[in-house]
């Protein structure tokens, strides 16, 4: 993060603008909003910025720059000529005096960026770009001004009203923080967004007089195989509302930067052979988090119930007594197989996909090898890297063609993605020349041979 966003309340603060143009008019609306007396230093000023300063009580000093001018007096400073020397001088007077200082279109001279604005007073949102895109800035923020409804204003403001009161009632922030979230998704938020305080008032009262401690709640969330676009809506509803997240490996960062970012995080591993927590462990610490009233998001790589111990998982919980929620996700085999370019099954070359693992057992694959062999087929093995050699000549022992197209797809759906495309007879030989690396699947069947005029990513 190259920026802090804060947000400065600047009723009744002096504010200089240095400049008497359209550009420094237009800095001068925004600060008027924020209710700031607003002084200009300029040669020359615009009729429509002269009144923004007669209506905020500020001055206008007729007069270029001069960096004797006493600016410690200002809250910040605006630098909005169209004479790049006339901002330096601006900027390095601001940073002698510790104020704030902006210069427009101008990144390196600034100490603080005017970010694009949506205004839903008493709610207000900005985008900044640390100066560098803003029309990109400006352009998220016209996508959000169509979905952030103008109630929202209205509701923050009703939430102001009665915060005192709800912080009186429930002094735990965390619990507070839950009653917030669970009054936001009731019928009060219409009502608010509809201007129909006395009901909303209502709503309120009841829903503080049956106020409860919350039970603890466990939301199993299956991550998706990588790229942070592929999760569900309610998973990122339910990741952004817990109070600890509970993820291994295979859940990439950028989705983890999607969790809510005050909650608990904790790290249980999962690489093969190299558990940071055992499954009992997992399994423990869902109980025990759960118990203490806390709602816990267990994030996991792909979907919980394909090879993901998701059921071990909850039938821990069912136990234990606590409450779940189970949220799929996209499993490595289709995301991974559509962003290789290759199709699980095709009405020419597949007319089924089996799922299955790879994982060694004592050393050595154990799958039901001669039902596996069969031409118009797909499989697809997850954690088979490890003993991709001896599954090829397990497959070709009991009867697989040796030239039967195999795919590995490395780190499916990310920046990093890899694809090697082999047979059965050679692929084991690729990996450490290509540097491939789990966690990677594996796909076997002619479906691969569609690659070469399929891939897209």
């Amino acid at each position: 993060m190259d920026i802090f966003p804060i947000s400065l309340k600047l009723q009744q603060q002096p504010c200089l603008i240095v400049g008497g143009g359209h550009i420094a008019y237009r800095k001068a609306v925004l600060l008027q909003k924020a209710g700031a007396i607003i002084s200009v230093v300029a040669p020359e000023i615009e009729a429509g910025l002269l009144e923004i300063v007669q209506a905020t009580a500020g001055q206008y000093v007729q007069t270029p720059f001069n960096p004797e001018i006493p600016l410690r007096f200002y809250r910040l400073v605006i630098a909005a000529t169209d004479d790049a020397e006339v901002n330096r001088q601006v900027f390095e007077a601001c940073e002698a005096e510790n104020v704030l200082v902006n210069s427009v279109d101008d990144p390196p001279h600034c100490r603080f960026m005017v970010p694009a604005i949506i205004d839903r007073s008493p709610l207000v949102i900005s985008v900044a770009s640390n100066g560098t895109s803003p029309v990109l800035s400006r352009q998220i923020r016209t996508q959000l001004e169509a979905t952030i409804p103008h109630g929202m204003g209205a509701l923050a403001a009703f939430s102001g009203k009665w915060r005192s009161a709800v912080k009186a009632k429930i002094s735990n922030p965390d619990e507070r923080r839950i009653f917030w979230e669970d009054l936001y998704a009731s019928p009060l938020k219409e009502q608010a967004f509809n201007d129909n305080l006395a009901e909303a008032d209502r709503l309120i009262e009841q829903a503080l007089n049956e106020w409860q401690k919350p039970n603890g709640e466990v939301y199993l969330v299956g991550a998706g195989p990588g790229d942070p676009e592929l999760l569900t809506l309610k998973a990122l509803r339910l990741m952004q509302q817990s109070d600890v997240v509970i993820y291994d490996r295979l859940v990439s960062d950028p989705i983890m930067e999607l969790c809510r970012r005050d909650a608990e995080k904790v790290y249980v591993g999962k690489a093969r052979s190299n558990h940071a927590v055992p499954q009992e462990g997992i399994n423990a610490l869902l109980v025990k988090y759960a118990k203490a009233g806390k709602r816990v998001c267990r994030l996991k790589g792909g979907d919980p119930f394909i090879f993901g111990r998701g059921g071990e998982e909850i039938e821990e919980l069912f136990a234990a007594g606590v409450p779940f929620q189970v949220v799929p996700g996209i499993t490595a085999a289709s995301g991974c197989s559509a962003y290789a370019g290759i199709p699980l099954t095709h009405r020419n070359y597949a007319q089924s996909v089996r799922f299955l693992t790879g994982h060694l057992k004592e050393g050595s694959p154990e799958l039901p090898w001669n039902e596996l062999v069969y031409e118009n087929q797909t499989l697809v093995l997850y954690m088979g890297l490890v003993g991709l050699e001896k599954i090829c000549q397990q497959l070709i022992a009991h009867g697989q063609r040796p030239d039967m197209p195999v795919a590995l797809v490395s780190k499916g759906t990310t920046p990093e993605q890899k694809v090697l495309v082999g047979t059965l007879q050679d692929i084991a030989s690729k990996v450490s020349e290509h540097h491939i690396q789990a966690p990677t699947l594996t796909i076997i069947g002619e479906v691969v041979n569609l690659r070469e005029k399929l891939q897209w990513s």
